[in-house]
């Protein structure tokens, strides 16, 4: 933000600014943006509201004074355990390497605010692209958080790139790069359709989460053109963990005998943990109840898992790709969404229903 000294004239926001509307030293917000204080957190959140609401980014105008130039991409996660974060920052480090490029991985665990901050130091490093991933809230908040990093991003010259995320909307400077989670869902639930099985229970609903709206969509959708009537009894709520695909499964075998003949999970982890309960209760997969999944990364592979393979790497290649294309451009072009198609992977997970002879 570009603020007005005494004397009228514009300048650019200070670390004091932020100090003073925050109300504490600025030693303080030096130490809290650094990630080196161990502040209270209402200090810490008085700070990063006076951040937001300052527009503050250290440093960004002297450095843009003085002709820096970045040779970096930034990717920020949720975590770098996960293999979904882990293959697409993979991904992203292959092409900025190509591109001759630094790649700096931050990480938030979901905090808003950590994303806040580390975005700011992103800026303030002059990364070349910003690239968010990881699935979330579709609401009016989210979404006017996105369109504020895009707008301050684009005004420091960099690019917002959602990886894996929704699109923002034409008014909204950011890329946008997913991967067709509603196609794969409805091509994986056919698959399952077409061995005869129509009781599905599928694992891991989350309403609200964009991942798990879209391959829920697929499923329906997939229910609804073979004219199977959707049974929401059948759909299990949890979160994209192997701990909630063993307790998804565990409850509901503890309700009584199973009333599915196929599980579809909503991720592989969930796959993996819904197998062990299955198992510990005396049942196999394929021979008792069939199985598929989604993401195609361990442990799919371990336990011949048939699943939808989601082009991880490729995702996080294209994403700075198109961000780098789109700063050697140096225009303002309209927000770009690319889409990356799935594709199913066949194992030995899938068979056919039995028919019972009379």
């Amino acid at each position: 933000m570009v603020r007005r000294s005494d004397s009228g004239e514009q300048r650019p926001t200070t670390i004091r600014d932020v100090a003073a509307h925050a109300g504490v030293s600025v030693a303080t917000v030096s130490r809290i943006l650094s990630g080196s204080y161990p502040s209270a957190p209402a200090t810490r959140s008085k700070v990063m509201k006076a951040v937001r609401e300052l527009d503050y980014v250290a440093n960004a105008n002297a450095r843009n004074l003085a002709g820096a130039s970045s040779r970096s991409v930034a990717i920020i996660v949720n975590s770098v355990v996960s293999p979904h974060y882990a293959h697409v920052a993979q991904g992203v480090q292959t092409q900025a390497a190509l591109e001759g490029k630094l790649c700096i991985v931050g990480t938030t665990g979901g905090d808003a605010e950590r994303e806040l901050a580390t975005v700011q130091l992103m800026r303030q490093e002059h990364a070349e692209c910003v690239i968010l991933v990881g699935n979330v809230v579709n609401n009016d908040a989210y979404r006017e958080r996105m369109a504020d990093y895009a707008r301050a991003l684009a005004a420091a010259g960099s690019q917002l790139v959602l990886c894996g995320r929704p699109t923002l909307g034409p008014d909204v400077p950011a890329l946008v790069v997913e991967y067709d989670n509603t196609g794969g869902a409805y091509a994986i639930t056919s698959h399952l359709l077409s061995a005869g099985h129509r009781r599905i229970l599928f694992l891991g609903r989350h309403e609200g989460y964009t991942t798990s709206d879209s391959r829920i969509t697929g499923y329906r959708n997939a229910l609804a053109d073979h004219r199977v009537p959707h049974d929401p009894g059948l759909e299990a709520d949890g979160t994209m963990e192997r701990s909630e695909g063993y307790r998804m499964i565990r409850e509901r075998l503890a309700a009584g005998p199973p009333d599915f003949t196929a599980v579809f999970a909503g991720n592989d982890l969930i796959a993996a943990g819904a197998r062990q309960a299955l198992r510990e209760h005396g049942l196999r997969v394929p021979d008792d109840v069939s199985m598929v999944g989604f993401d195609d990364l361990p442990p799919a592979a371990d336990i011949d898992l048939t699943t939808v393979h989601v082009p991880h790497e490729e995702l996080g290649r294209t994403a700075v790709r198109l961000a780098l294309e789109r700063r050697q451009e140096k225009a303002v072009a309209p927000a770009q969404h690319v889409l990356l198609g799935t594709h199913i992977i066949v194992r030995d997970s899938v068979r056919p229903v039995r028919v019972e002879l009379g």
